[in-house]
């Protein structure tokens, strides 16, 4: 697919009907950049400290919005001056957040360091995150089974998480999961419930159980074979994200079952939620009824566009930036 007929893509999302409605986390993200990451015991001089917006779940539903879908949050934030921050970001760049819930105390927060080659370090604090229970998710039942996608992540609690996956597979709602933070035992009904699974290649090992090659070139492992392990882990379609190699689509219902997906170039300055914003191109691809391939190639496009910025949400482009930066 010619790159410019790729980027097209982006236009059939904004001019979608479908809904994307995201499940989880927002934090807001004390970030400082630094020549190199600390080692443990050690200090080192950072730059100023920034508070930007983020959350996985934020950041994913921040991207699809920002590419124009209809996009409908759920997750909690807290009574602090961060809900207000959070909350402002995530509207201005398209997300309703009408059905957020907000709680006594702090919301969720993420302490991030980012070196000079844009690789980071995340220690993650709950807050607010922690409250978002089956029964939140139950009295917004209504809006994930209106929904054409359902995105979620393990950045809140599981039993709530595997209540919305319930709810959207009974009701036909596509479920797209993100084992992030990595889970290696997901519950039964949790994988039972979801339709795609999202993992980088570290989790992917972990999963499945395989070695990581010593060389680093995944593209030359058995993916037949990985595929089959999928299939008996319970997931007939999957994502493996392999960084800046790449991506891998495997879905046993294609005809195209085992499908790679080129990397994009950039000089990226900080990879902070670029993951984010590859899985809220999926759903935002899902949601307009693009494929699980052409998703995942605009999300090579877009998430190479959020290394080129710092921060997560606050690197994130619009159809019209993606566009003009690659064309």
């Amino acid at each position: 697919m010619a790159l410019n007929e790729t980027l097209h893509k982006l236009d059939t999302i904004a001019h979608s009907h479908g809904t994307v409605a995201v499940l989880g986390s927002m934090n807001a993200d004390y970030t400082v950049t630094t020549p190199r990451l600390p080692g443990p015991g050690e200090t080192v001089t950072g730059g100023p400290l920034t508070i930007l917006p983020g959350g996985k779940s934020g950041n994913q539903a921040a991207a699809a919005a920002l590419l124009g879908a209809r996009v409908q949050m759920l997750g909690a934030v807290g009574s602090d001056s961060n809900a207000h921050f959070l909350l402002d970001k995530l509207q201005s760049a398209g997300v309703d957040t009408s059905a957020v819930l907000k709680t006594n105390g702090p919301s969720g927060t993420t302490v991030i360091t980012v070196d000079a080659h844009g690789e980071n370090t995340i220690v993650y604090s709950p807050g607010s995150n922690a409250t978002v229970s089956p029964d939140y998710v139950a009295a917004h039942k209504r809006v994930i089974e209106q929904a054409s996608a359902l995105g979620l992540c393990l950045e809140s609690p599981i039993e709530a998480v595997t209540a919305a996956a319930r709810i959207a597979h009974a009701a036909g709602t596509r479920v797209l999961l993100n084992d992030s933070p990595f889970s290696a035992t997901l519950p039964p009904e949790l994988i039972k419930n979801s339709d795609i699974l999202l993992v980088n290649e570290h989790e992917t090992a972990q999963l499945l159980g395989i070695d990581e090659p010593e060389d680093d070139d995944w593209h030359a492992l058995d993916w037949g074979r990985l595929q089959e392990k999928f299939h008996h882990f319970g997931f007939d379609e999957a994502i493996v994200t392999l960084g800046a190699h790449g991506s891998i689509v495997l879905d046993r219902t294609s005809e195209e079952p085992i499908v790679s997906i080129r990397p994009v170039s950039v000089d990226a300055v900080d990879t902070t939620g670029c993951g984010d914003a590859y899985m809220g191109t999926i759903l935002a691809g899902l949601a307009s009824h693009l494929t699980l391939v052409e998703s995942a190639r605009l999300a090579s496009y877009v998430s190479a566009y959020a290394a080129t910025g710092h921060g997560a949400q606050a690197s994130y482009g619009t159809t019209s930036q993606i566009q003009a930066l690659f064309v």
